[in-house]
This record gives C-alpha cells, sequence and structure tokens, in this order.
C-alpha cells in the first residue's frame, strides 16, 4: 500500500507550508491584511496535520526522497516592495496548490477504500485549502496592478 507515502507528503506539505505563510507574515508586516491571514493561514495548516495524525498512525507515514520538483520546497526568505510581496503571494500559491492535489488523491484513496474517518479529514482539509487558493488568487489580482504597472 502506498498511501503512506502521500501522507507523507501531506504531513510533510501543511509542516512547510505553515512555516512559509509565517514567513511570508513576517516579511510583509506592514501589510496587515497579509500579516494576519497568514498566520491565520499557518494555524490552520498547523491544524490539518494534527487531522491528519490519526490517518498516519494507522497507515503509517513515508518520507521518501524525491526530485526538486516533486516536493514541496518552503519559503526561507521573503522579497521587498509590491513585487516582492506578489512573488511571495505566488510561491505560497504553487506550494498550497500542491497540496490541493495532494489532498484530492489521498481522498480518492479513502473513497476506494470505504474509510469513512479519512474521508471526514480530507473533506474538512481539502475544503480549506481551496479557500486558501481563493484568497492567494484574490490577494494576487488585488497587488498586481500596483506591482507590474506603476512606477516606483
Amino acid at each position: 500500500m502506498h498511501l503512506a507515502t502521500y501522507l507523507g507528503l501531506l504531513d510533510e506539505g501543511e509542516k512547510t507550508l505553515a512555516e512559509s505563510f509565517r514567513q511570508v507574515a513576517d516579511g510583509h508586516a506592514e501589510e496587515a491584511d497579509v500579516y494576519h491571514l497568514c498566520n491565520r493561514l499557518a494555524a490552520e495548516c498547523d491544524r490539518h496535520r494534527e487531522h491528519l495524525a490519526p490517518a498516519v498512525a494507522r497507515y503509517g507515514e513515508q518520507k521518501v526522497e524525491e526530485p526538486e520538483d516533486l516536493h514541496a520546497e518552503g519559503l526561507t526568505t521573503t522579497r521587498t516592495g509590491g513585487v516582492g510581496l506578489l512573488r511571495d503571494l505566488h510561491d505560497l500559491y504553487l506550494l498550497v496548490s500542491y497540496l490541493d492535489i495532494a489532498w484530492t488523491v489521498v481522498g480518492q484513496a479513502a473513497k476506494a477504500a470505504r474509510d469513512k474517518e479519512l474521508i471526514g479529514i480530507v473533506d474538512h482539509c481539502e475544503g480549506e485549502t481551496s479557500t486558501q487558493l481563493k484568497w492567494l488568487k484574490t490577494r494576487m489580482k488585488e497587488a498586481a496592478p500596483q506591482a507590474l504597472i506603476v512606477a516606483s
């Protein structure tokens, strides 16, 4: 059974995303909405890991070495200015997209296995992940004109 591989990807990915949301919050603290929402979303990622813990206990968690493009790489620094914020939000969007499809894959396995507990976990976490994507996309749309068109 390879479900443990994807549970490992989700667990590590949610940890990485939480750290990255906090990095962006701290790096762009002058943007009040970014600061507060990124911290809130980081806490949400922490809760996703807590929700996932029973499935990890039941099925195991396998950490695998993946090529660079097949794992979630977190943010270690933040950029400055409007374009920097846009780029950091874009990087977060890519991380959240990575997790969104991982939740989808695990959800399909849970349905095939008829694991009602895991289905419930996936439904909850996947829904919140979808909301994260929507917020990031909306915030990037808001930031893009100022960052890309208006002279600095």
